[in-house]
């Protein structure tokens, strides 16, 4: 029996005693408490209520497969290879298997939660079960090494749009690949690119994680938020989420392939968060004003000597204190 049947009967708030549960699942109470201690440990907010029995402390806002097949499928014609998992080592890690291996020209991949998720620079990324968004696609593109220029700009870009579309604005969107609402990190995009190049063409892996229902972090050192936390007036679904944030991607991906970089480059300016503001670069060996992205996607600070362009397989940035 696995946590997450438990937990789908918990999900109606109530108390349950060990006892009933035992008997509806046809295990022993000792069976019981053994799945709730590992729920426990997989993030799950299960209270236990002394001579009463077992209750979820928050409604589980479970992925379904079959619900978001269908939405995608309604709102795009790209053909999707779509897996939803309860664990995985990594979203990203599973879709490079699977473009290894051939079997889909472009995977799709989400989970429950990751066990080594992983951010920029190899930073473990905290992935709590049933709570945020673990999302990887693989997308195939034409052009050589060229090809994938502004690509993680572009899919904040979308990222973005997506949330607002959803009720979240303003979305921002920090150089050169965090989400964020009301000053807070939301979210971050991971691109990373797989095998050698075959007849131009680039295969790239694109990772997203979303925050969603999480309200306790202890781990994450930096300022962060959640889309219940930032817009707690709103409903999220995160099956609807993973529908609407696929489509975006998928869309902004084919007109990436069209019209460049440049068909994206004012909508991420209008959206950065360092623009105008003092920040530091280099591990503090240049300072200077946040001035948007160049065509290239690369970022622009002014100093005291002129201009000067950040690019973002070298370094990153932050708000100077």
């Amino acid at each position: 029996m696995k946590a997450k049947v438990l937990i789908t009967r918990l999900n109606d708030g109530k108390i349950h005693s060990g006892q009933s549960l035992a008997t509806e699942f046809g295990v022993s109470r000792t069976a019981i408490w053994k799945i709730v201690r590992r729920a426990l440990k997989e993030g799950f907010n299960i209270r236990t209520v002394r001579g009463h029995g077992y209750q979820l402390a928050s409604p589980v806002d479970f992925l379904d497969q079959e619900t978001i097949v269908k939405n995608v499928e309604s709102a795009s014609s790209r053909p999707l290879a779509l897996s939803v998992v309860d664990e995985i080592d990594s979203t990203n890690a599973e879709v490079m298997r699977l473009l290894a291996r051939g079997e889909c020209a472009t995977p799709v991949v989400t989970a429950e939660t990751q066990t080594a998720g992983r951010g920029r620079r190899g930073q473990p990324w905290c992935s709590p079960a049933g709570e945020n968004i673990y999302l990887s696609m693989g997308l195939s593109l034409s052009g050589g090494f060229s090809a994938v220029d502004g690509l993680s700009l572009v899919l904040g870009v979308a990222v973005a749009e997506a949330l607002e579309c959803l009720g979240a604005a303003p979305v921002g969107l920090k150089w050169p690949n965090d989400i964020f609402i009301d000053g807070a990190k939301v979210g971050g995009i991971l691109v990373e690119l797989q095998g050698e190049l075959q007849d131009g063409v680039v295969h790239a892996i694109v990772g997203l994680g979303l925050n969603v229902h999480m309200t306790t972090a202890p781990a994450i050192e930096q300022v962060w938020t959640s889309l219940a936390l930032a817009r707690p007036q709103l409903t999220w679904s995160r099956n609807a989420l993973v529908s609407t944030l696929i489509t975006s991607i998928a869309d902004a991906s084919d007109k990436f392939q069209s019209v460049g970089f440049t068909g994206f480059r004012s909508s991420w300016q209008s959206r950065d968060v360092f623009f105008s503001r003092q920040i530091i670069a280099r591990d503090g060996e240049l300072q200077g004003i946040g001035q948007g992205i160049d065509h290239s996607g690369n970022y622009v600070l002014r100093t005291n000597e002129g201009n000067v362009a950040v690019r973002s397989g070298e370094i990153s940035l932050r708000f100077a204190s």
